[in-house]
């Protein structure tokens, strides 16, 4: 048989040197894949911490310390100087597991070609995945309404009120209310972007009564016989008046004017002490309420002038707060309707 030529044999040769690289190559980046197979993919990530070469299980173990960890720490939510505690580990469930897969998924989708390619060329063909949350809102909702019974407040108008022996301002307060559509769409953007302090939304309503508006008061005190006179929380002035016997007492308590009565005709009230009197008596200088009255809303009770300036100063009248006619008729001038008058002991 004929020997073969010499170029011949060294094509063959040749040949076989070419497949067998390639035989060779194959069989490495077939036992190169296996060993990387279970690597993560270079550019994967999940919340901005790289898993780049981590198998996946070192994968697990970094987003669960470093992801799931700080996402299920407390929440501080503040408002008005003071915090309000959210244990976060028991509303939300970070997907771990979920996380970790979503970031492998081009590398366990890809082909062989493809991932030797990925190696070779140190293509990034991972995926950065955001932080996967589930949140328990019936759980959410239930700690949010307790905050919200601590917090939910109804407006307070400026009023004037008794303390001790004076009236005193109370200052008018505005109401609060938590937002609570705010409130929960707030807390979910923390759970899952991992904020630890947000401050919690509130809505106001302000009162219809500040300071500012608060007009004339009156301050009764029994005891001293003296009436005093307030505007804007600020005394004015002090009158004498007299009061009613113990018989016939002054009543104690929160009134308020109701009608003003300009030279006033006075009607009997049909009472033992009235018995013998007229029926009426109108204007003029017999007239038992003076020349100005001020009728409050207790039944009978009135502050009205009197010509028997003798009893001023003294537990003269049948309940009603008698006053000098020159003083009711300055005071008929200062106050309206529905000027508190506090009448104490």
């Amino acid at each position: 048989m004929a020997r073969k030529s010499i170029p011949v044999r060294i094509l063959a040769t040749l040949a076989a040197l070419v497949l067998f690289a390639l035989t060779a190559g194959s069989a490495f980046a077939v036992v190169d894949d296996f060993i990387a197979r279970e690597t993560m993919p270079a550019g994967a990530a999940v919340d901005g911490h790289e898993l780049d070469g981590l198998t996946r299980d070192e994968a697990r173990t970094v987003v669960a310390e470093q992801v799931a960890g700080p996402l299920t720490g407390p929440i501080a939510v503040t408002h008005g100087g003071r915090t309000f505690t959210l244990e976060a580990a028991s509303l939300v469930k970070v997907d771990i597991d979920g996380m970790v897969t979503a970031a492998f998924e081009p590398k366990a989708t890809s082909s062989l070609p493809e991932r030797v390619r990925a190696r070779a060329l140190t293509l990034a063909t991972g995926t950065p995945i955001e932080p996967k949350v589930a949140i328990d809102k019936t759980a959410l909702d239930a700690w949010l309404n307790e905050v919200a019974s601590t917090v939910d407040t109804a407006p307070a108008d400026a009023s004037m009120a008794v303390e001790g022996t004076s009236l005193k301002i109370i200052p008018s307060k505005r109401g609060e209310r938590v937002d609570h559509q705010a409130a929960i769409a707030a807390i979910s953007t923390a759970l899952q972007d991992g904020t630890k302090t947000i401050p919690l939304p509130v809505t106001f309503t302000e009162p219809k009564v500040l300071e500012k508006d608060l007009g004339t008061t009156i301050l009764v005190r029994r005891t001293q016989r003296k009436l005093w006179l307030y505007d804007h929380g600020a005394l004015v002035k002090t009158y004498d008046v007299a009061i009613g016997t113990p018989g016939f007492p002054t009543p104690r308590g929160n009134f308020k004017i109701v009608l003003k009565r300009y030279r006033p005709t006075w009607s009997n009230p049909g009472s033992d002490w009235a018995k013998g009197m007229p029926a009426s008596i109108g204007p003029g200088p017999g007239n038992p309420l003076g020349t100005r009255a001020l009728n409050l809303n207790a039944p009978g009770i009135r502050i009205h002038g009197t010509s028997k300036n003798s009893s001023i100063g003294t537990a003269a009248s049948h309940g009603c707060m008698r006053m000098h006619m020159w003083d009711v008729e300055e005071l008929y001038e200062l106050v309206e309707v529905g000027t508190p008058v506090f009448i104490i002991n």
